[in-house]
């Protein structure tokens, strides 16, 4: 059996299920950059206060450093009986230099480790989503752009009902109006999570001399946290960000609702990119928009991980409960599901080829332009409730006929109203 570093008040070893079921290494292993970077941090800390030897803060550099390399050459030993990412790596740096290895725990416990290591992974995942958002909203500029002449228009829709034409290009800002907000979210809720819990230790703090806003600073947080039962006890900046990215993949999903409605034979306005869409095995002509209805299904995934984790950390009282644990895979689930969504319609987005015709033909149907005349009768002086009833019965009229608006001549309409 491993050795497990709580293992002395334990006449007997747990049962293999139970083991099993209390690992987290096939998920937490994503954390082993930010471990081997806060263990650094840490270990030097404890060197500044006397807690460590310059030899033995040697040592232990050395170890994570190779452990590093070996991470990165597929040679690590991950072991899941020791259940997590930071058992593994201090397990692995005991086995290479020994005794000091057994020191880097000092004044830590598991508790403020896992918050700091998940606060760090948060701030660098932002800055990678907030670049991918910047792709898409350029590309939704660049596409606005390249559609501005007047002729680009369909029809605006509500209650999925043609309403007013506007402009493709209008469309198009539309949808990057809402990504910068949720850009700005991202970076509200990075703001928030970039205080540092570590030095909370267990939920007490420690008894040891560290230097808590040494470590903060080395690990690029603003500050450390000022109350060490909330720094290891807390999980609403994950909730934060869960929530920035399940807005976000609201939108996402609503670009891809009307590119795949648009994509129709029914509507004809826009073609998907070979390259983004797949065929039937058994009809021949078929050719689906999979990724834009993968899009639009995986945003019930990231709300999925949002509700789940509002879910576990509800009723937990102070400090650290094992439940947290149940905070890292939904989570790290969410941010690369939406982080791939935004690459994809990055590189989605400007091989659409628009049916400008058919476009036009919509826009000019439906009697898009009712409201227009109601405002042209407004301008002449006629009340707007009753430039609305007199266009109304124009409509009505026009439909019972089978007759566009465009068809309709002055005199008719000043039999309506001169």
């Amino acid at each position: 059996m491993a050795h497990r570093t709580w293992g002395g008040r334990f006449a007997e070893g747990p049962d293999a299920l139970a083991a099993r079921f209390n690992a987290s290494l096939a998920f937490d292993r994503a954390l082993w950059r930010e471990d081997l970077w806060q263990n650094r941090v840490h270990a030097r800390m404890l060197k500044e206060v006397g807690l460590l030897s310059e030899e033995e803060l040697r040592a232990i550099l050395q170890g994570l450093d190779q452990m590093e390399q070996e991470i990165e050459a597929g040679t690590f030993p991950w072991r899941e009986e020791l259940e997590d990412v930071h058992m593994n790596l201090e397990a692995r740096l005991m086995e290479l230099i020994g005794p000091p290895g057994g020191k880097l725990h000092t004044a830590r416990s598991r508790n403020d480790q896992v918050a700091t290591d998940l606060r760090l992974f948060l701030k660098g995942a932002i800055a990678e989503l907030l670049e991918a958002l910047l792709a898409v909203r350029r590309a939704l500029v660049r596409e606005a752009e390249r559609h501005l002449e007047p002729l680009h228009v369909l029809p605006g829709y509500t209650h999925l009902q043609r309403a007013q034409p506007v402009l493709l290009s209008h469309w198009f800002l539309a949808y990057y109006e809402m990504l910068t907000r949720d850009a700005g979210r991202l970076r509200d809720a990075k703001e928030r999570l970039d205080e540092s819990p570590l030095g909370a230790a267990a939920l007490a703090g420690t008894g040891f001399p560290i230097d808590r806003h040494f470590t903060a600073r080395e690990l690029g947080f603003k500050a450390p946290m000022r109350n060490s039962l909330d720094a290891v006890a807390s999980r609403d900046f994950a909730l934060e960000v869960l929530s920035a990215l399940n807005i976000g993949m609201l939108h996402l999903s609503r670009m891809a609702e009307e590119l795949i409605l648009y994509s129709t034979e029914e509507f004809g306005f826009v073609e998907v990119p070979d390259a983004f869409a797949t065929g039937s095995s058994i009809m021949p002509q078929k050719k689906n928009p999979d990724i834009l209805e993968l899009i639009r299904a995986k945003a019930g995934r990231v709300l999925g991980a949002l509700v789940g984790l509002s879910a576990v950390v509800k009723g937990l009282p102070l400090a650290y409960n094992k439940d947290l644990q149940e905070d890292k895979e939904p989570l790290l689930d969410a941010l690369a599901t939406y982080r791939d969504s935004l690459r994809l319609l990055a590189a989605l987005l400007p091989g659409l080829k628009w049916h400008r015709e058919r476009m036009w033909r919509a826009a000019e149907g439906g009697y898009t332009l009712a409201t227009e005349l109601a405002d042209y009768l407004a301008e002449k002086g006629l009340p707007f409730r009753e430039a609305h009833h007199v266009v109304g019965r124009l409509v009505r009229r026009l439909v019972e006929e089978g007759r566009p608006l465009k068809d309709l001549t002055l005199e008719e309409l000043q039999t309506h109203h001169p």
